[in-house]
């Protein structure tokens, strides 16, 4: 008998802050994250505006920043999101074996040190057109920090955690890009309920504001060029809108059996009950456009959880504000649910925090959780045009008072991963 799956911990780093309820506060008010990059030169760049986590440091969790000075943005992001979900959950109280709690990360990569890269591609074309790799790797011996390399490989923020909290089961961390998150959130819960581990803390970080990065997503052209009003730029499901917002962040949940967290007394947050992953098997920076692998994904979810079609809530969209992903996801939630597709509200935060790309889904089902706790729906901010081929119910501007016992959420990542998730109220 499989064992139920409840969350008990609940910890965040965004572009709208780092305290639960703070960041709750203005999601539901509908404040924006997004602003203008600063953590580099975007001037020369079609895309200048990002969601970026700004006025925070390690400290905030009792951490000495100085101490983190060689880790990146995305470990020191993930290190604060997990110590608040720790802490929240009660857990260290707990006397849990170590050897039955584990991490698994949904972790992008270390952010690239662009300038030194310069300098060494400097250094080697000084002679000439032609690159002397001689030269370009003295000055990169010289130059780069052991510490800081290594910590570019996305594996490095789970093996921080595993260290700091003591944990010694499983360690695991997936690179599925925008589905990255909720596949370890959804991958976690199995290891507990197949009695792997008793608990999980599980989740994501990224940050790709660097230049390598924008300059990647502006040759997809997957960005967001509304650069004269940062703050109406993601515009998920609406029929102006123009490509995503880079985001920053990490989020992080702690996973317990049920009967663990029952015992100890813990507050739950809700119970995860489905879970889907497929793979598109079409093209890597396109989802299907009949939406099959997002169709099989959320029946996979619904299965899973024996839930029926008329049991879902709400759903929080992947809702990228990109033209092919928001008119596919609708398509696919319509092929789901037929004509009550049109009864199911459906958001996408990523309006007002961003795409936090690999982090993405784990900061959604955060939000999941709080919509269940208090009945209230974040809102999809900037939608003001209908696109005929997005004609659902994104619960426009402002959020709403609804009850909200039974929520999916999607994740589709570049490579055509798709992972859905279905969360319901804990009711014993």
């Amino acid at each position: 008998m499989r064992r139920r799956v409840v969350i008990t911990g609940i910890g965040l780093v965004t572009p709208l802050g780092a305290d639960i309820e703070t960041v709750w506060r203005r999601l539901l008010a509908g404040e924006s994250g997004i602003d203008y990059i600063t953590l580099f030169d975007a001037s020369n760049f079609p895309t200048k505006i990002s969601a970026e986590v700004r006025d925070w440091d390690l400290s905030d969790v009792g951490e000495n920043p100085e101490d983190w000075k060689y880790q990146g943005r995305h470990t020191r992001f993930a290190v604060g999101a997990a110590k608040k979900a720790v802490a929240d959950s009660g857990i260290e109280d707990a006397k849990i074996d170590p050897t039955r709690f584990g991490i698994y990360t949904g972790s992008g990569e270390g952010q690239q040190d662009f300038d030194r890269f310069t300098q060494m591609m400097v250094a080697g074309l000084s002679g000439g057109d032609t690159l002397d790799l001689a030269r370009f790797t003295k000055v990169g011996l010289e130059s780069l920090h052991p510490t800081t390399e290594l910590e570019q490989e996305p594996n490095m923020p789970a093996g921080h955690l595993a260290s700091l909290f003591g944990t010694q089961g499983p360690n695991i961390n997936c690179l599925t890009a925008c589905a990255a998150s909720s596949q370890a959130i959804g991958e976690a819960a199995e290891i507990i309920r197949r009695s792997e581990a008793d608990v999980m803390l599980a989740g994501g970080t990224h940050t790709m504001i660097h230049p390598f990065g924008v300059t990647g997503f502006n040759l997809l052209t997957a960005l967001s060029t509304h650069n004269d009003e940062p703050q109406k730029a993601s515009r998920p499901f609406d029929r102006n809108r123009d490509g995503f917002v880079l985001g920053e962040g990490a989020g992080m949940v702690v996973l317990e059996s049920l009967e663990q967290a029952a015992a100890r007394g813990a507050n739950i947050y809700g119970e995860i009950c489905g879970f889907g992953s497929t793979a598109d098997a079409f093209r890597i920076t396109d989802t299907h456009p009949e939406g099959r692998g997002a169709i099989s994904c959320i029946k996979m979810a619904l299965a899973d959880a024996k839930a029926n079609f008329d049991e879902v809530d709400y759903i929080n969209a992947h809702g990228t504000s990109t033209i092919v992903n928001d008119k596919v996801e609708t398509l696919a939630i319509k092929q789901v649910f037929g004509e009550r597709a049109y009864k199911i509200p459906v958001s996408s935060t990523k309006s007002m925090i961003g795409h936090l790309i690999a982090a993405a889904g784990a900061s959604e089902v955060i939000f999941c959780l709080l919509a269940i706790r208090d009945n209230v729906l974040p809102p999809t901010t900037n939608y003001e045009t209908l696109d005929p081929d997005c004609d659902l119910d994104y619960v426009p501007n402002v959020c709403r008072e609804a009850t909200c016992n039974t929520v999916l959420t999607n994740s589709f990542g570049f490579g055509g991963q798709n992972i859905t998730l279905l969360l319901k109220q804990f009711t014993g």
